[in-house]
């Protein structure tokens, strides 16, 4: 009974398959299966090729068929897919068909599942490098910001800036202090240093008599009257 469904089932994948099937014997063939891929910013202008092999064991469809994922020869890399790296996962994703099949003819299943698990595969994979270069774009843009309004404002930072603040503000007020000082200085002649004769220097300078009598302190005074005596 096995063989019979067997043949059946080619015959019918060779009309549905007439230009991708190719035989490899009486109970095996391959079946070339074209993806249909969203457009990568035209990093990959052919789309990717798989091959499916499969052999009919001899209880076939009581059991599964033996499958193998290939490329065709010199085929073009796909930048999102490496058959010889993906292939065990592919081939994963095609278990539960089998499974769901037994008993039943299930290549074509087995070739509709196989396209859209490679699609699906790819697919994800560009998004993931969109969604990369998403992320790298917005950091870039979050550095070009954080130049303009400057490094966010922590408590360390604030507590930083405030001593370094009030350390300014205090010698700015000391700088103003002296100016202020030098300048009144200035204006008054540089005479604020000048100290007051007393009685005693003006007397020996004979100053005295001249108007200044009155600013003979006491002591000096006394002082000036006995030199006079003395002298006389």
């Amino acid at each position: 009974m096995g063989i019979e469904e067997q043949k059946e089932e080619r015959e019918v994948l060779d009309s549905i398959f007439p230009d991708e099937i190719t035989d490899l014997s009486d109970t095996s063939y391959r079946i070339s299966i074209t993806l249909d891929v969203p457009d990568d910013h035209g990093e990959a202008p052919e789309p990717p090729v798989l091959l499916l092999n499969v052999t009919y064991p001899e209880a076939y469809p009581d059991v599964g068929p033996h499958l193998d994922i290939t490329a065709p020869p010199n085929a073009a890399k796909h930048p999102q897919l490496d058959i010889q790296a993906d292939k065990s996962q592919l081939i994963d994703a095609l278990q539960p068909t089998i499974e769901d099949s037994m008993g039943m003819a299930m290549v074509f299943t087995l070739v509709t599942t196989l396209k859209e698990a490679a699609e699906t595969l790819i697919s994800d994979r560009i998004r993931q490098v969109e969604a990369a270069k998403e992320v790298e774009a917005r950091e870039k843009e979050e550095e070009e910001n954080r130049k303009f309004h400057g490094a966010l404002v922590t408590r360390e930072r604030f507590l930083e800036w405030r001593e370094k603040f009030r350390k300014e503000m205090e010698e700015k007020e000391r700088r103003q202090k002296e100016e202020e000082e030098a300048e009144d200085k200035k204006k008054r002649g540089g005479k604020a240093d000048e100290k007051k004769l007393t009685g005693r220097q003006l007397w020996e300078r004979g100053l005295v008599g001249k108007g200044d009598e009155d600013d003979i302190d006491g002591d000096d005074a006394v002082a000036a009257v006995e030199k006079l005596k003395v002298e006389a």
